[in-house]
């Protein structure tokens, strides 16, 4: 995916049993020059990420809810590209796990492939902004001492509904609601690390890819879900990214 200067929503969708990536423009997903209505075609992840990066305590009312102490550098971790889901999608509650959070973020879509970004050119690499719902198995989480198992199982990493590439991710708004329950409500200027932080951070460990996304951090209000239930991630300026939960016992 090439840098986009542009306003523009990107968007992966299959019409007509074909993936097509596109764009929206009004109600309608446009690629190759065909148009299809928005409910007649299915909404796919906005990129095909070979990793996604995330983000753990990046804001304070969310370390003091967890209880956990504020990092002096950008805690990181790693959800497969497995565990990517798209806007829509089932979230599947894993046998091995007892308590399945919810965990709304803005995401970072990345356009070429960097490393060593310095943050005054963090722009530069970024194709644009998504939703993603960083589910975790919070008891796994505690028990394993680690995060692996617990943040990527597959279907964990629901994201979309597409790629804005024109909003500033300092003045988003990041709202999660269960069954239409707000849970979660924060501005993304209150980050412990901004967004060209991030970049400059992580570029200096991981040399990023065209499509890898960055999720940046959960605000306070994280809480369990349950098969039967549906999260809504919503942010300003993007859109809103819906799944439910099913079982899988």
């Amino acid at each position: 995916m090439a840098r986009n200067l542009a306003h523009m929503r990107l968007v992966r969708f299959r019409a007509d049993d074909v993936v097509r990536e596109g764009t929206i423009d009004g109600n309608s997903a446009v690629a190759g020059g065909a148009r299809w209505p928005l409910d007649a075609v299915r909404l796919l992840a906005p990129c095909a990420p070979s990793k996604i990066v995330a983000v753990g305590r990046n804001y304070a009312e969310h370390i003091a809810e967890m209880g956990g102490e504020r990092p002096k550098e950008p805690l990181l971790f790693l959800k497969p590209p497995s565990a990517v889901a798209d806007p829509g999608g089932d979230i599947v509650y894993p046998r091995q796990s007892r308590q399945v959070d919810f965990e709304g973020e803005l995401a970072v879509v990345i356009s070429t492939r960097c490393r060593d970004v310095p943050r005054a050119r963090a722009a530069s690499v970024i194709l644009g902004y998504t939703a993603i719902n960083d589910v975790t198995a919070r008891d796994l989480q505690r028990s394993d001492g680690q995060w692996a198992r617990a943040k990527g199982f597959d279907t964990f990493a629901p994201l979309g509904p597409w790629i804005e590439t024109d909003v500033d991710p300092a003045a988003l708004r990041v709202r999660t609601y269960l069954n239409a329950e707000l849970r979660q409500d924060a501005p993304t200027s209150s980050m412990l690390f901004d967004v060209a932080a991030l970049v400059e951070y992580i570029s200096a460990v991981f040399t990023l890819e065209p499509g890898d996304v960055i999720a940046t951090g959960t605000p306070r209000g994280v809480g369990p879900m349950r098969p039967g239930d549906e999260v809504r991630v919503e942010i300003d300026g993007i859109g809103a990214l819906s799944n439910r939960v099913t079982d899988s016992r």
